[in-house]
């Protein structure tokens, strides 16, 4: 796991100094593994470590301490986990987050000892180095352009956004179609003719295309066929496809280019509520991701039918 910047420069942004405990070290049966991280401002945070007593013993001391703090989470703390946890507090405030623009941060007191400068040259993964603390900061996520901000579009974002796997760009008619919060990470672009700002979008993007109206849906399937893109997959039924694929090919797209859609979307198993059509393609497209990672997006490896 790496630094996720997008978060941490959002939260500085509206709390000012702001604490990050992370996960550095682990033995045995832990509920998180190294890398995993939390926020903590005054009054509130975001993200976990586990939950749980150590959670909260590393909240309540986060805003008035930093460095490695070491928890047995079986005698000291009473978590039924019987591990123990290497934990590294660090402050972060504006004047701190230009080092985000590299590639590894290194944390630490007083002066960066050598070897801690050329674990950041040569170190890939999250280290504690003579007493500071080497990570990785995350690469920007796969580019991926959700069109439509209605139930099952905010459904899929609030699944997707907090994980970080991903570069979201949400598209709709009007500024009043989005929440009042978006989550952060989370670029909102609202246009009247969605189909006219297909071009914008980097032709490596995966999209979904889940808006109100079938008229916007169609003409978002006629434009993205017409722009490169990664993957594209469609909400509806196969009865809808099916109008679709006739409609496609009155517009002069081939069988095979037709086919690049993918029409449904979700696990069927799941069920049609749109939190569980989140879970469903959620999950695959973060499996995707996973299997990817490094090759970028392949439209022929991913389906999201179930």
């Amino acid at each position: 796991m790496a630094i996720d910047a997008a978060s941490l420069i959002a939260a500085v942004a509206t709390h000012g100094r702001v604490a990050r405990v992370v996960v550095a070290d682990v033995a045995g049966s832990v509920p998180r593994d190294p890398g995993a991280a939390m926020l903590i401002w005054d009054g509130g945070q975001s993200g976990t470590i586990g939950g749980g007593a150590l959670e909260f013993e590393a909240a309540r001391m986060a805003l008035t301490r930093t460095g490695v703090t070491r928890h047995a989470l079986g005698p000291g703390l009473g978590q039924c986990c019987g591990g123990a946890v290497t934990l590294w507090t660090e402050h972060w405030d504006a004047s701190r987050l230009d080092a985000l623009k590299q590639p590894m941060v290194a944390c630490g007191a007083g002066r960066m000892p050598p070897n801690v400068n050329r674990a950041i040259e040569s170190a890939k993964e999250l280290q504690i180095v003579d007493g500071w603390l080497v990570e990785p900061v995350a690469k920007a996520g796969a580019n991926l352009w959700i069109w439509g901000a209605g139930h099952v579009g905010r459904a899929i974002v609030d699944v997707l956004a907090p994980i970080g796997a991903f570069a979201v760009t949400w598209v709709d008619t009007a500024p009043e179609r989005f929440p009042n919060t978006v989550p952060a990470g989370v670029s909102v672009l609202p246009v009247p003719n969605p189909a006219k700002a297909v071009p914008m979008a980097p032709k490596n993007a995966a999209h979904l295309i889940l808006t109100y109206s079938h008229d916007l849906d169609l003409a978002l399937c006629h434009a993205l066929l017409c722009h490169h893109f990664a993957f594209s997959g469609l909400i509806g039924s196969e009865t809808k496809w099916a109008r679709f694929r006739s409609r496609l090919r009155n517009l002069g797209h081939s069988d095979n280019e037709i086919s690049r859609i993918c029409c449904p979307i979700g696990q069927k198993s799941l069920g049609k509520h749109p939190q569980a059509i989140a879970v469903g393609v959620a999950g695959q497209l973060l499996k995707f991701s996973n299997d990817t990672r490094g090759h970028g997006w392949t439209t022929s490896s991913l389906s999201l039918t179930g």
